[in-house]
C-alpha cells in the first residue's frame, strides 16, 4: 500500500473513533497506529509502538510533575490566599482587576501546557467573582476560555512546543521572549475586549462576600514563596545558568510541591498526589498515543510523504494551509495536531529561526481546543459557569481566536527580521 493511503486511512481511523465512537483521543491515536502497523506490513510492531509511547516522556514526566505543583496550590490554600490579595488590591481599577483575573486565569495553563487544566482549577474559581461583578455567563465563560489557551502557550510550559521540538531534535531554549511576545499583549487585548465595559467595581463589604476564604496561614508575603521559586528557577536557570543549576524542569515543580507543605495549609500529599495522577492521565495518555502515531509515521513513510507534500506548496499555500488545517485537525487533539502537523511545518519553514516558528505555530495549534465538535475550552468552560449552549461562548470567542491566529502567522512572517533583533 503506498504511504499516503498508509498515512491517510490512520488520520481517517483515528477522527473516526475519536469524533463518532467517542473513544478516549489516548486510545484512538494507539489503535490508529496499531492499524497503520498492519497496513504497512508489518503486523503489531509491539517495539515501534512501545518505543513511541515513550517518545514524550520527558514531557509527561513535565506535566505529571506541573499537575502535582497545582495540586498542592490548591490543596493547602495557597492558590485562594494569592487570589484574595490580588482581588483585594485591584478592586477599585477594573483594568487591574480584569488582568489579574486575567493572569490568575493563564497561570495553570503556564505550567501544564494545558488548557483544561486552567479552565477547570482557577477558572473555577474566577468564574464566580466574575458572575458578580456583573458579567453574563457566556462573556465570563469565553474569557475563561481564552485566558486558558493563552495559559497554554505561555512560558514556562508549552507543550506543543516541546511536542514539535521533539520531531524536529530541537531542544527547548529561548522560547520565553518569543512566548511573552506571543501571549502578553493578547492577554491584555482580550482582558479589556471581553470584559472592560462590562463588569463594575466593587466596594471592599462586597469584595469580602464574593473572595474566597481562605485561613490566616495561607495570607501574606510567605504565600508567593511556591510560585516564585518555581518561575524564579525556571527562568533564572536560563539567565544565570552558572549560579542556578539545571535540575530539570520536573524537579523544580516538585520542589514547589514541597514548598507548598511548608508555606500553605496542612494536606495530605499522598492524597494530592493521587488527585494529580487522575486528573493528568487523560493528557499523559494522549502524549503516549501520539508517540506511537508518530512512531508508525515514520515506519511506513507517512512522515516522509507528509514533508515532501507540504515543502512542495508555494509559501502562500503554505501560511494557509498552517492557519487552516491546524486549528480543525486541532479539534480532535491540539497535542495531536502539533505532533502530526506542526513538524512538518517546521521542517518546511526550515529557513526560519524555528524557535519563533515553533512558537508561532503552537498559537495556531492551541486554537484546535476552541474547534467543535470537541472544543475542550470552550465546552469545559461554559460547563463551570453553567451554560448549556457552549456554541454561544464559541461565537463569542470567534474575534479573539482570530487576533491570535492572525499573531501566530505574524509571528511566522517576523521570524527572520525578529532574529536579527532579538
Amino acid at each position: 500500500m503506498p504511504d499516503y493511503l498508509i498515512f491517510l486511512s490512520m488520520v481517517g481511523l483515528f477522527a473516526l473513533l475519536a469524533m463518532l465512537f467517542k473513544i478516549p483521543i489516548g486510545l484512538s491515536l494507539a489503535l490508529s497506529a496499531v492499524a497503520g502497523s498492519i497496513l504497512g506490513g508489518h503486523g503489531i510492531a509491539l517495539r515501534h509502538l512501545i518505543e513511541g509511547s515513550f517518545g514524550y516522556f520527558d514531557t509527561i514526566l513535565i506535566i505529571f510533575c506541573a499537575m502535582i505543583f497545582m495540586k498542592g496550590l490548591e490543596a493547602s490554600g495557597i492558590l485562594d490566599g494569592i487570589t484574595s490579595s490580588l482581588l483585594t488590591t485591584f478592586h477599585r481599577r477594573k483594568a487591574g482587576l480584569l488582568l489579574t483575573l486575567m493572569f490568575l486565569l493563564m497561570f495553570p495553563g503556564m505550567i501544564t501546557g494545558s488548557s483544561t487544566a486552567a479552565v477547570l482549577s482557577t477558572g473555577a474559581l474566577v468564574a464566580p467573582v466574575l458572575l458578580k461583578l456583573g458579567m453574563s455567563r457566556v462573556r465570563t465563560a469565553a474569557l475563561i476560555a481564552m485566558g486558558a489557551i493563552l495559559g497554554m502557550i505561555a512560558p514556562p510550559v508549552n507543550i506543543l512546543v516541546m511536542i514539535m521540538g521533539a520531531g524536529v531534535d530541537m531542544p527547548y531554549i529561548g522560547l520565553t521572549l518569543p512566548l511573552l511576545i506571543l501571549t502578553i499583549p493578547l492577554a491584555v487585548l482580550f482582558s479589556l475586549i471581553l470584559g472592560y465595559r462590562h463588569i463594575h467595581t466593587v466596594g471592599a463589604e462586597e469584595l469580602r462576600s464574593i473572595l474566597p476564604s481562605s485561613p490566616r496561614r495561607t495570607q501574606g508575603l510567605r504565600t508567593a514563596v511556591p510560585p516564585l521559586l518555581v518561575f524564579g528557577w525556571l527562568l533564572g536557570q536560563a539567565a544565570f545558568p552558572r549560579l542556578i543549576p539545571d535540575i530539570g524542569i520536573p524537579a523544580v515543580f516538585l520542589l514547589g510541591s514541597l514548598g507548598c507543605l511548608v508555606c500553605g495549609g496542612k494536606f495530605n500529599p499522598f492524597k494530592v498526589t493521587q488527585d494529580a495522577v487522575r486528573d493528568s492521565m487523560p493528557i499523559l495518555a494522549i502524549l503516549a498515543g501520539v508517540g506511537m502515531f508518530i512512531q508508525i509515521m515514520t515506519l511506513t513513510g507517512g512522515r516522509g510523504w507528509t514533508v515532501m507534500s507540504f515543502l512542495s506548496l508555494p509559501p502562500a499555500l503554505l501560511y494557509l494551509g498552517i492557519a487552516v488545517s491546524m486549528p480543525l485537525f486541532g479539534a480532535v487533539s491540539a497535542y495531536g495536531s502539533a505532533s502530526i502537523l506542526g513538524v512538518p511545518f517546521i521542517l518546511a519553514l526550515i529557513s526560519k529561526n524555528a524557535v519563533f516558528t515553533s512558537s508561532a505555530l503552537s498559537a495556531v495549534a492551541s486554537l484546535g481546543d476552541l474547534m467543535p465538535p470537541t472544543a475542550l475550552a470552550g465546552m469545559f468552560a461554559a460547563q463551570v459557569v453553567g451554560e448549556p449552549n457552549y456554541f454561544k461562548v464559541l461565537k463569542l470567542c470567534l474575534l479573539p481566536a482570530l487576533m491570535l491566529l492572525a499573531a501566530g502567522i505574524g509571528l511566522m512572517l517576523l521570524a527572520g527580521p525578529l532574529d536579527k533583533i532579538i
